[in-house]
């Protein structure tokens, strides 16, 4: 049967490309005890804070959420130092995406995207009816500010800025951030999607809710509970913005987007410093493990200020043959070749025994191709 009546530009959406259950593929490749380093995930699990909270939620779960994530509204507030009304809570950062292109985005209006980045900026303009204005990264994978500025028309209406980029990792410097800013017209709004935030390592890294306090009146900032926090089964986010384009938001936000579990555990994670030290030293040092034992193997990579980076398998194998053979000694990674980037696979950090079985299976799988 064909839907005639489907626009055109919903017809031609290539969908993202999720990966399998773990489950899943060891059952198809009759494989045991896989690791899973393709999808950006807090390798050593969930906050135990908030598990806690959670298991003491469970009775509450006839009644629904609050609409308002009234706590977790004030709780982040006082966090950034902002007020509660500049604050928007999502079904993960994905949906806060959503909301902003569903907000700002007519048929026929346009978003300015980098690419390489998050595919889900362009999938979801697309799905609006809106066009995307690409604009590649630079040689080394930084963002390209003055094609951005140059790009923008009279049907601009948002600017998507991943930062640190997914998945190269890199980061838009403070002085290339305030450059961008000043120069964006007040009618078109900019995204800074800051969902690896916590991880980055550089000094020259703008928080661009300190940009907001500056009274930024075009910006919203997301962050997410997915990575740092791992509540990524959970789906939480929340943006950060002005009381006028967060009332916006809230006028196309589904009323209980939010569920009670995912409320109360982001709430507690805020408090478990515990986790998110052991969190950060993991990626430290397993993003040092990593590098040395790449470096070692004559690999490049693109170094990174996120939780996951760039492999370089050209020219011993495309992104497809490293994915497929890396499958079947049980070590899950992302082929990059949907983002353009066929020469490369992306991985995140995982546990000291995910990240050294990653290096052996890889180290074997380059002995068969030398």
């Amino acid at each position: 049967m064909t839907f005639k009546f489907i626009p055109p530009y919903i017809r031609d959406i290539t969908p993202y490309p999720p990966g399998k259950p773990i489950e899943e593929v060891e059952r198809e490749l009759g494989i045991k005890n896989s690791v899973k380093i393709a999808s950006n995930e807090n390798p050593l699990g969930t906050s135990p804070r908030a598990i806690q909270a959670i298991r003491k939620a469970l009775k509450s779960l006839n009644r629904y959420p609050d609409g308002s994530a009234f706590y977790l509204k004030n709780k982040l507030a006082a966090l950034h130092k902002v007020s509660p009304g500049s604050l928007v809570i999502g079904n993960g950062s994905n949906e806060l995406i959503e909301l902003i292109i569903r907000t700002f985005i007519q048929p026929g209006d346009e978003a300015i995207i980098s690419d390489p980045s998050f595919l889900i900026y362009s999938i979801t303009v697309k799905a609006s009816g809106g066009k995307s204005v690409i604009i590649r990264l630079k040689h080394d994978y930084s963002y390209d500010v003055r094609g951005i500025i140059k790009a923008i028309g009279k049907r601009t209406r948002l600017i998507f800025i991943s930062n640190p980029n997914n998945p190269t990792g890199t980061i838009l410097s403070k002085k290339d951030y305030a450059w961008l800013l000043q120069r964006v017209p007040e009618h078109v709004v900019v995204i800074d999607d800051a969902a690896y935030r916590e991880f980055v390592q550089s000094r020259d890294y703008p928080d661009g809710i300190d940009y907001l306090r500056d009274k930024a009146g075009n910006l919203i900032v997301l962050r997410t509970f997915s990575k740092l926090y791992g509540l990524a089964g959970l789906r939480v986010g929340y943006g950060v913005t002005t009381e006028e384009l967060a009332g916006y938001l809230d006028r196309v936000r589904q009323p209980f987007n939010v569920n009670t579990l995912a409320q109360t555990a982001a709430i507690a994670a805020l408090e478990d410093k515990a986790f998110v030290k052991r969190t950060l030293a993991n990626n430290r040092e397993g993003l040092d493990y990593l590098y040395r034992a790449l470096e070692r193997m004559n690999i490049s990579f693109l170094p990174t200020q996120a939780n996951f980076f760039l492999v370089r398998v050209s020219p011993f194998m495309s992104a497809k043959q490293a994915f497929e053979s890396l499958l079947r000694k049980g070590v899950i990674v992302r082929d990059m070749t949907s983002y353009g980037l066929g020469d490369y696979i992306r991985i995140n950090v995982g546990t000291p025994s995910e990240n050294r079985k990653f290096i052996k299976e890889f180290g074997e799988i380059l002995k068969t191709r030398l």
